[in-house]
């Protein structure tokens, strides 16, 4: 709706009330320096300069307050696509309502494209989840880097074998460079493929099939492999608990004395362990696989919540297995439920429990001398337990009893699963500067306060490559050694009680540090957090020298000083939603302002600030506003 008077009718006015009062403050000093006298031609001066003055400053006042900012506020909406408040441009006649008539229809305009390229793309969508499917599943770890030797593509079991691993980081700090370079000095004389091995940090042997894609390389590892001691030492551990026992056994008469019955419970263990360590190591058909808990335990009743654990193993025999022994204890009238506990050998055991007799050992073995899966006829329960190098025995306590199924553990489990990818970083400039092609951490912290003297006790980060959100996360608790006041709990719902185990602030602050290795650092009111964190360098000796970027100062540039730049405020103009239970948590802040800061970019590119460069140099045009976290400290 046009509102009432133009704003050429408004200027007009407001320049002849000025006009009548520049004549009023002449009149008045006309009539002082008419009265006669030095005295009264010197007040006439000093009124009219003084009156003059005035009314330019007020004049100015006005300009400023219903002009000026709410043209810069103008500015900003149309530069973001966000309806402006029209209360701030009260005074701009018909020019408020029709800037937000064109914001409203250029996001009219981008959201019918963004529908019609959804719709013309859903095919290639439901494809390209299709295959980040399988490539998550896919059980080798895969790595491709550019031409540049940086990631640019990795799944799952890649980022479980290479702690660390990130898009556009270089492939060699994970890997041994003699080992890489050799490799690649191999397909550079021709080799389509190459093998490659090196040790890792924690001293465990890699090795890798390397292949030349385009300018870039595809690197597939395998799981590896646990080592396996030589059958010497375990028969030779198996000689030690028979020579323990059978003097033991030929001494018995009478009621065996609880000590010796105490030694040969532990020798019996240490035995029954051994045993199973030799099957695991002479097992011909040991299991390659990995299968989750949840896959082992399909169909099965379990006692409780159970742990998102991975083993080697084969997942369909060895469900096969659990439950036919499942359906032969019901049938028996007992109701056994599946639980997990550790095993002495630092794998876990599967138990199916339940409350009433303990199953025969003659039962157990009739039971598994069949084949648990129809498909398999051949495949006895003792062959599936034979394969994996594991068997299964009965237990007894109290009125509990159990069968109870040992597995080895997979070191890397699949938490997380899925692909990372960015395919077009193989094109991007490796020294571009450009805010849309910046590699970035976000981060936010929440602290038991706001002095210098307070400490952190949440650190949270979300990684942007190329303008987008790779998904790669970050967040950790800290514990800050003191108490949390509740003032400050009341903000962030943090309290001592969350804060026991968590990490110090030094090993907060160093897994922190790798995550943001060569990024620029993004922040809300960035002088605040990097303060904490460079505040700590005295007494972690970790050092944050990343470059910074402030969505304050990002927003001052858009919306000019005079608007307000608080998150809620910022967000609020860019339509985003902050839910209410993740404002003041550090990732929920942090989610904010990426998304903040991907929706400035377009707006500050129109104004010209397109490189880091060009931000660091505007952002001094607004010190009175906020400090520059990219100046020493």
């Amino acid at each position: 709706m046009t509102r009432r008077g133009s704003l050429r009718l408004r200027l007009l006015a407001l320049f002849a009330a000025y006009g009548m009062a520049t004549l009023g403050v002449a009149g008045a000093a006309l009539w002082l320096a008419a009265r006669g006298g030095t005295d009264a031609v010197v007040q006439g001066v000093m009124v009219a300069g003084f009156g003059l003055a005035g009314l330019a400053t007020g004049l100015w006042y006005l300009f400023d307050q219903h002009l000026a900012r709410p043209i810069e506020m103008l500015a900003g909406s149309l530069r973001t696509g966000r309806p402006p408040d029209l209360s701030k441009t009260a005074h701009l006649a018909d020019l408020g309502p029709a800037a937000q008539d064109a914001a409203a229809a250029r996001l009219r305009t981008a959201e019918a494209l963004d529908q019609a390229l959804q719709t013309h793309a859903a095919e290639q969508v439901r494809e390209k989840a299709t295959l980040e499917s399988i490539l998550a599943e896919f059980g080798a770890g895969a790595v491709m880097t550019d031409g540049q030797g940086r990631v640019i593509f990795y799944n799952a079991s890649a980022a479980g074998l290479l702690p660390g691993l990130a898009l556009d980081r270089p492939l060699d700090r994970h890997l041994s460079g003699a080992a890489l370079q050799a490799a690649r000095a191999r397909l550079d004389a021709g080799a389509p493929a190459t093998d490659l091995s090196w040790m890792t940090g924690q001293g465990t042997r890699m090795s890798a099939r390397l292949r030349r894609i385009e300018q870039g390389l595809l690197l597939t590892m395998r799981q590896p492999l646990p080592d396996s001691p030589a059958p010497r030492a375990t028969l030779e551990a198996l000689r030690r608990h028979a020579a323990t026992l059978v003097p033991l056994l030929e001494a018995l008469e009478g009621p065996v004395p609880p000590s010796l019955a105490k030694v040969l419970r532990a020798e019996g263990r240490g035995l029954a362990a051994t045993t199973r360590r030799l099957s695991q190591i002479l097992a011909d058909d040991a299991p390659s696989g990995l299968a989750g808990l949840d896959e082992l335990t399909a169909g099965l009743a379990h006692a409780g919540l159970l742990p998102p654990l991975v083993f080697r193993a084969e997942a369909g025999p060895l469900n096969a297995l659990l439950v036919f022994l499942d359906r032969q204890l019901r049938a028996e009238g007992l109701e056994p439920r599946v639980s997990v506990r550790p095993d002495v050998l630092e794998g876990m055991q599967l138990v199916l429990e339940w409350q009433g007799a303990p199953v025969p050992v003659d039962q157990l073995e009739a039971w598994l001398g069949k084949a648990p899966d129809p498909g398999q006829p051949d495949l006895t329960g003792a062959e599936v337990l034979a394969a994996h190098g594991t068997a299964i025995w009965p237990e007894v306590d109290g009125r509990m009893a159990r069968l109870v199924l040992p597995l080895a553990r997979a070191e890397a489990a699949a938490e997380g699963r899925g692909v990372t990818y960015d395919f077009a970083l193989a094109g991007r400039e490796l020294s571009s500067s450009r805010l849309a092609d910046l590699t970035c951490v976000v981060f936010d912290t929440e602290t038991t306060g706001l002095t210098d003297s307070d400490r952190i006790v949440q650190i949270a980060g979300l990684r942007l490559v190329r303008g987008r959100l790779t998904g790669e996360r970050f967040e950790t608790l800290v514990d800050p050694g003191r108490s949390v006041p509740p003032a400050s709990t009341a903000i962030h719902g943090i309290t001592d009680r969350m804060l026991r185990g968590a990490p110090d602030l030094a090993a907060a602050l160093a897994a922190f540090r790798h995550f943001c290795e060569g990024s620029v650092l993004i922040a809300h009111n960035a002088p605040f957090d990097m303060g904490f964190l460079r505040r700590a360098e005295t007494e972690t000796g970790i050092r944050f020298d990343n470059r910074v970027l402030d969505t304050v100062l990002l927003s001052a540039m858009v919306w000019g000083q005079s608007a307000d730049h608080t998150l809620d405020d910022l967000a609020s103009r860019l339509g985003i939603q902050i839910p209410p239970e993740n404002r003041h948590r550090a990732m929920g802040d942090a989610i904010a302002t990426a998304e903040a800061f991907l929706r400035l970019i377009p707006a500050l590119e129109a104004k010209g600030i397109e490189r880091f460069e060009d931000a660091v140099a505007e952002a001094r045009r607004h010190r009175r506003l906020i400090g520059d976290a990219n100046l020493p400290h």
